[in-house]
């Protein structure tokens, strides 16, 4: 973690120490003079890299922190309570069809017809 926080001072610490040869050699604006870039391309790439590789570690922290946490094994009790109904609050209803195979159309429940 502490790795982590020092980082990207070192990166500033490192782009100011070897400026002049960051700006001769290493900076991609280099036979560009009029940009005035001055090595901060290469400055801003290495720290894009960083965070790049920050955020994976992070995201692989994650995962084993997620993966290999410890779990708690003990037995939980649910205990449920009974609901009572009682008979005299139920409500019957006699539904009886009137649809007999007799009271049907014939004209319409057939097979269909080869033609």
């Amino acid at each position: 973690m502490l790795i982590k926080v020092c980082v990207i001072p070192l990166l500033y610490l490192d782009f100011e120490i070897r400026r002049d040869y960051i700006i001769a050699n290493l900076c991609e604006n280099r036979n560009k003079p009029q940009l005035k870039c001055n090595g901060k391309c290469y400055l801003a790439k290495r720290l894009a890299e960083v965070e790049k590789q920050q955020q994976k570690q992070a995201e692989q922290d994650y995962v084993s922190k997620l993966l290999f946490q410890p779990m708690d094994l003990k037995t939980f009790e649910i205990e449920f309570q009974m609901l009572r109904f009682l008979k005299a609050n139920l409500i019957t209803y006699q539904y009886s069809p009137d649809l007999h195979p007799s009271s049907l159309p014939s004209g319409v429940f057939h097979p269909p017809s080869l033609i």
